[in-house]
């Protein structure tokens, strides 16, 4: 398992249709590193957003699409994103809140 940091944890929010209906819910989508377990992810967003506080994790893998560019084919990269769900005395994350 490779070295991650906290701050190599998330790479960047997902914005959907999909992930901003939930964010009533309080639960917030990321891309995360492709080695990071569901307590890392729990640390990491802990400690990159001050007063925030995560009752649950949820992560997927999502495997690269089959690609083909004339005689050569391979894939995709492989991602992985989690599901992060706020605890209800918890402050909302900024960059979500102008979108």
């Amino acid at each position: 398992m490779a070295n991650v940091q906290y701050y190599d944890v998330i790479i960047e929010p997902v914005i959907t249709e999909k992930s901003m209906a939930a964010m009533a819910e309080r639960k917030y989508t990321f891309l995360v590193h492709p080695d990071a377990n569901k307590i890392m992810i729990k640390e990491a967003v802990e400690k990159m957003f001050e007063g925030t506080k995560v009752e649950s994790v949820a992560t997927m893998n999502n495997q690269g699409k089959n690609k083909r560019r004339g005689y050569v084919t391979g894939k995709t990269a492989a991602t992985k994103k989690a599901i992060v769900k706020l605890t209800e005395d918890s402050k909302e994350i900024e960059i979500f809140s102008g979108l």
